[in-house]
């Protein structure tokens, strides 16, 4: 058994691997970025070797830095996860020259299987079944052209080298077919430095289904059910589950069985998995699911095939790759259940869908489900990698069952102020159509505008945020749980301002329940609903946009000064009270948005100001 392993890998896929690691009595060597200098991996693993710069093309995808990195720690094998290297031949060939223990399958197969169109002629003569199309090696526009129009429209141009949704056009007329092959053949060239494509019958009402292989250097190969990946955007996968509704155990027995003819074709060890495009028009028939690529890895997307199989893949890779049998034979697998998995991205799905990065500064996933994830509070999403925060996975005994139980742990996501898909994830789940199976590729380009939630706070958040100002202000609660129940907080109210909206919102009598999460600092309240985070400007505090940015205590209205307690030149803590405003027969303490002096002093007691007159001028301590 290997005694020491480094993880050419990062964030959540290296903390993953670690877990299982840890529990073997493995012991793990991470390798980290600048960016990643103080990531979760890093912390969790017994050692880390800094590699590189924050881009992964100067870290993360430099093979010699990180075979290097193994032999100064004496790690006896290297774990790829997924990305990066994971199915580069070049890097697998160099860890085993090395002298070092590939966590992965050999590099011929990797190869064999890394041009989808020598994959698929591979793939035809193993008796798998294969998409209608042309793989050829005449690649002139001519050829090309006469091969489309014999296979009909529409048709699929794809990269030959392609992957991650790049170097795909859907060609639906003969007459575009020239200018979209231009195009696919332009990007990838540039992603892939390969411009060479195939083509392929475009499915009508395409499924993604994939079947979990596992190979050992016995000749053993076993399947573990299949995957269904149908939700997707841009071809990126959102949710995924196992078993595939609809999926009949004839049906289910041909497909996986020609996935582990795959397999044996190309000498599988370690997990793969075999990717298909099924036509659903009819339901999910043997004879309209076709062979599209293999993944010669381990999949994100792996858990809910753990889940409902029992079985810890990455112990199993470990154990084939240090020489032994695959744990269980074909007839000890079986399927219990039903599991989802979502993938959770810092992305605003209001704004486009555009990367969001930055501090998690407030960061609860909650303590339901499986949660796999590379990042803490107080950790910062990188512009340098893929935006996924976590991998959020349940199991129930139906798929009804996880449904709602995964939409649960979406819609109570509390993430600020980083961006995220959660009340996407939380819709999706939702949809009536998701719930009845009712999928296809296209499921969330067809349905995207009612998928994306408003951004727009509506009555009850702003109302909620105020609730929490005023539960704060008597009884100085930081955390405010659900269900909440407010006392006695009708005379209070709160100026607040949300996307350069401003209201004064009296806070909730007693008895009113919150639906809503949040917490409250001296700048702001943070409301959390529906897996959304509203950000309000606390101006009732003097200490809003303006005094949390510049240190500027502005009269959040018209009022008289009835105290004031400091003077220029004292030292204030965050929160401390500077002076008390009143108001509309109320009293408004306003406070310091920070630690820090107080350079200027405007006010004096028993004057009269003015709305957004500035009061007093805290200059921030020094760090």
């Amino acid at each position: 058994m290997i005694q020491k392993l480094l993880i050419a890998n990062r964030g959540e896929i290296a903390c993953r691997i670690i877990r299982t690691a840890r529990e073997m009595g493995i012991a793990t060597v991470a390798v980290y970025s600048d960016a990643d200098a103080r990531a979760l991996h890093v912390r969790q693993a017994d050692e880390a070797v800094h590699i590189g710069p924050s881009p992964a093309a100067e870290s993360y995808l430099l093979g010699e830095k990180i075979i290097a990195a193994a032999q100064q720690t004496g790690a006896e094998a290297i774990h790829p996860g997924y990305g990066f290297l994971s199915e580069n031949a070049g890097f697998a060939q160099a860890v085993i020259d090395a002298g070092l223990i590939w966590v992965g399958p050999k590099p011929s197969s990797i190869e064999a299987m890394g041009l989808k169109d020598a994959a698929k002629k591979l793939m035809r003569a193993a008796g798998v079944p294969v998409t209608p199309g042309y793989e050829g090696e005449d690649q002139s526009v001519e050829r090309l052209k006469q091969e489309a129009d014999a296979i009909g429209y529409p048709v699929l141009i794809k990269a030959v080298a392609g992957g991650g949704g790049k170097g795909m056009r859907k060609v639906d007329a003969a007459a575009d077919f020239e200018a979209m092959l231009e195009s696919c053949r332009r990007e990838a060239k540039a992603s892939f430095s390969n411009d060479e494509v195939l083509l392929e019958k475009w499915i009508t009402s395409p499924r993604h289904i994939e079947v979990q292989v596992f190979g050992d250097s016995h000749g053993n190969v076993v399947h573990l059910f299949e995957r269904d990946c149908s939700l997707q955007r841009r071809h990126q996968k959102v949710i995924e589950e196992a078993p595939a509704p609809g999926m009949d155990d004839t049906t289910r027995e041909d497909i996986c069985a020609a996935a582990v003819r795959a397999a044996k074709a190309v000498d599988y060890e370690g997990a793969g998995t075999i990717e298909f495009i099924a036509d659903a028009s009819e339901g999910l028939r043997a004879d309209r699911i076709f062979f599209m690529e293999m993944n010669t890895r381990l999949q994100v997307e792996h858990p809910v095939t753990e889940e409902i199989t029992g079985v810890d893949l990455v112990e199993w890779q470990l154990r084939v790759a240090s020489g032994e049998p695959i744990p269980l034979k074909q007839e000890d697998l079986f399927i219990d259940g039903h599991a989802i998995e979502a993938r959770l991205y810092a992305e605003d799905p209001a704004g486009g869908f555009l990367p969001s990065t930055g501090a998690l500064d407030h960061f609860d996933l909650g303590v339901e489900g499986r949660i796999e994830t590379g990042v803490e509070e107080g950790d910062r999403i990188s512009p340098f990698y893929d935006p996924m925060v976590a991998k959020l996975v349940v199991w129930g005994e139906a798929r009804g069952d996880a449904i709602d139980q995964l939409a649960g742990i979406a819609e109570n996501v509390e993430i600020w102020p980083v961006k995220t898909n959660a009340a996407f994830i939380a819709n999706c789940l939702r949809d009536e159509d998701f719930e009845q199976a009712n999928l296809d590729t296209g499921f969330i380009e067809t349905k995207l505008d009612d998928l994306v939630s408003s951004d727009e706070a509506d009555d009850d958040i702003w109302q909620s945020a105020a609730d929490f100002i005023a539960l704060a202000e008597t009884e100085d609660h930081e955390d405010l749980p659900i269900g909440l129940r407010l006392n006695a907080l009708g005379v209070l109210s709160a100026t607040l301002t949300h996307k350069g909206e401003t209201r004064t919102v009296s806070a909730a009598r007693a008895g009113t329940e919150s639906f809503a999460t949040g917490f409250v600092d001296p700048a702001r309240a943070v409301v959390f609903a529906d897996g959304q985070s509203f950000v309000f400007e606390r101006q009732s505090r003097g200490s809003g946009a303006a005094a949390a940015g510049d240190g500027a205590i502005l009269a959040p209205m018209p009022g008289k000064v009835i105290a004031v307690d400091v003077a220029e030149g004292d030292t204030v803590t965050a929160g401390q009270r500077l002076m008390v405003l009143e108001a509309m027969k109320m009293e408004h303490a306003l406070t310091a948005p920070f630690d820090g002096t107080v350079t200027e002093l405007a006010a004096s007691e028993g004057g009269q100001v003015q709305v957004e007159a500035v009061l007093a001028v805290v200059e921030p301590k020094e760090e």
